[in-house]
């Protein structure tokens, strides 16, 4: 990098002209309405040096021009210090980048790192809610380990509690039997159906309830219905062979269906835990706690913590009835995790912003009960996804379900790839894989290019549009390039000579030589936008350049060689950085 080798002479420049010592210089890329490609902010040095920046920063840049062989000239604007570095440098740089798909990564470390996301309820099948959930989580997991981290990507499926009570009974009640196999409906689909059956009946009997005189309150307390889903959630607890064998049942349909859902999408993982095992551990840490005085019982024998000295309220553990609440079964997941894999140095929790206050009581319990590693866990928080028409019910059944909406982007892009008349020469086997790799492409960018704590309205056909900031946008500029590499017959990475580069050519190596930074700085802000936002800015820079200079049309072999070669290293970054959101870039267009 540029500023590694510019620091150590801008100090010992400042060291020769004022005899002093600093730490730290503040170096920026020039802004580009200015000649430069460093920029060195003069201003934070006034606090040691005494004089006129505009001085200070013209005898820095004529020491650095005499003593810096890349430094090839510089102007002073105000206080800063623009810096030219020389095209050798550039080229350098460039002939030094190995022709391999893992440039911009580090190596693996020893230091590891668990990432959860998706974690989903085992009543209802997964929404556009999950979708950007498990992209946000997958994503943030390969960008961990393109850094250098030892990664476990994992979930907790909850699969236990009142929810899924739910919709067991709603089962018993109206199923007839019902099976997957039977209704042709994935498991996922038809557990999630009876949850909704179960609420209708539910608001029935409420209503009934309140129509015969009784509070509303009272009402949602008493519904038959709720009190049998409750009666069911105690019957489970305590082992009773029918209710769990029931449970058994449902739960495996869903995870069949979670499956088929996870595979479409394109992200896995590498363990899978379950609340169902989780919450015992939970409850015995809690009995722990409650002997060290972590915890304390009211009178109705429901177990507590105080958190009002830390600024936030009393939490409830573990219910007066015994039962473990959600807060439960999270103490024992974490406690779990470090059980399992030991060399684990942090956890990241992906889930929505919702849940921002539980995950500030689940951390400061969990250091409250003396565990050192409870300093190392991550809320990576997001905002909600919302659609044009509104917010998402699952009770309701008011969701975009995450299947249909993959089916309905590729049947999208498949509608919009005909108009354009991108499919020359195609068999419907390669134009349906095309179809789903810009249809996904398109969701997965639209929705990663957002910061994730940024709420998202999401507009599918915005994001199958082909120019703009969007996935079918980069993919056409990746095949455009591979088209360009077919043209040239290139097989593998040549040295380039030590050409007098054109300003384009230029900018481009500037920015391929950035991509292993903003790897570094996504998995510090755990944020997949500033990847998908860097390769907008690439394939930016690269059609610019592409319009400008001509390739096969170059004055001699030596350039058209270099601008083969680049080519060739920007579609590689195209490609590393789109694997890193887990979205694939296809060879034609």
């Amino acid at each position: 990098m540029v500023q590694n080798i510019l620091d150590p002479i801008v100090k010992k420049g400042i060291r020769s002209i004022y005899q002093i010592d600093i730490d730290q210089i503040e170096y920026q890329e020039t802004r580009k309405d200015f000649e430069g490609d460093m920029t060195i902010v003069v201003f934070p040095l006034l606090k040691f040096i005494k004089g006129n920046p505009f001085e200070i920063a013209n005898k820095l840049g004529a020491y650095l021009k005499e003593q810096c062989e890349i430094v090839t000239g510089y102007n002073v604007v105000k206080g800063f210090l623009n810096l030219v570095i020389s095209d050798l440098y550039y080229t350098g740089f460039f002939n030094s980048i190995e022709d391999t798909e893992t440039f911009g990564f580090a190596r693996p470390g020893k230091n590891a790192i668990m990432v959860e996301y998706s974690s989903p309820n085992t009543n209802k099948p997964l929404h556009l809610g999950h979708i950007r959930n498990n992209l946000l989580g997958y994503a943030v997991a390969e960008i961990l380990a393109a850094s250098g981290k030892k990664v476990y990507k994992t979930q907790i499926i909850n699969d236990r509690g009142i929810h899924i009570c739910k919709s067991m009974v709603a089962w018993l009640k109206f199923g007839q039997g019902e099976t997957p196999e039977k209704t042709g409906l994935k498991g996922d689909k038809l557990v999630g159906n009876y949850y909704v059956k179960f609420d209708q009946a539910y608001k029935k009997e409420t209503m009934d309830l309140m129509a015969s005189g009784i509070s509303e309150k009272e009402a949602k307390k008493e519904a038959p219905i709720l009190l049998e889903a409750q009666e069911l959630l105690r019957k489970w607890e305590a082992g009773d062979q029918v209710t769990v064998d029931l449970w058994k049942k449902m739960n495996h349909w869903v995870y069949e269906g979670f499956d088929e859902t996870y595979k479409n999408l394109g992200v896995d993982f590498d363990i899978n835990y379950y609340e169902s095992n989780t919450y015992l551990l939970g409850k015995e840490f809690v009995a722990e706690g409650l002997e060290k005085g972590v915890f304390y019982k009211k009178e109705d024998g429901s177990v507590w913590i105080d958190l009002t000295e830390e600024g936030l309220d009393e939490k409830i553990v573990l219910r007066a009835d015994g039962t473990a609440v959600y807060m439960t079964q999270d103490i024992g997941t974490a406690i779990q995790r470090i059980k399992d894999f030991p060399d684990i140095e942090g956890l990241v929790y992906t889930v929505g912003n919702e849940q921002d206050y539980h995950f500030k009581v689940l951390f400061l319990i969990l250091k409250k009960m003396g565990f050192a590693w409870a300093e190392n866990l991550h809320h990576l928080s997001y905002g909600m996804v919302d659609l044009p028409e509104g917010k998402m019910k699952s009770r309701e059944g008011t969701v975009v379900d995450a299947d249909d909406l993959m089916r309905e982007m590729t049947r999208t892009a498949g509608e919009i790839s005909k108009e354009l008349g991108k499919l020359e020469g195609y068999d419907e086997e390669e134009k349906n894989r095309l179809y789903r790799i810009i249809g996904l492409g398109a969701l997965k960018y639209y929705i990663l290019k957002v910061d994730p704590k940024k709420r998202i309205l999401f507009d599918p056909k915005e994001s199958i549009d082909f120019n703009g900031n969007t996935g079918p946008f980069i993919q056409y500029t990746y095949a455009r390039i591979q088209s360009i590499l077919r043209k040239a017959g290139y097989e593998t990475k040549k040295e380039v000579l030590h050409l007098e580069l054109h300003p384009k050519e230029k900018e481009l190596i500037k920015i391929i030589q950035n991509f292993p930074g903003i790897i570094l700085q996504a998995a510090e802000n755990l944020s997949p936008a500033l990847i998908a936002n860097y390769t907008y800015d690439l394939v930016k820079s690269y059609n610019s350049f592409y319009q400008s200079v001509p390739i096969f049309g170059a004055e001699n072999e030596d350039e058209k060689n270099l601008r083969i070669q680049l080519s060739y290293q920007v579609g590689s970054v195209i490609k590393s950085a789109f694997k890193l959101l887990g979205i694939e870039v296809p060879d034609r267009m």
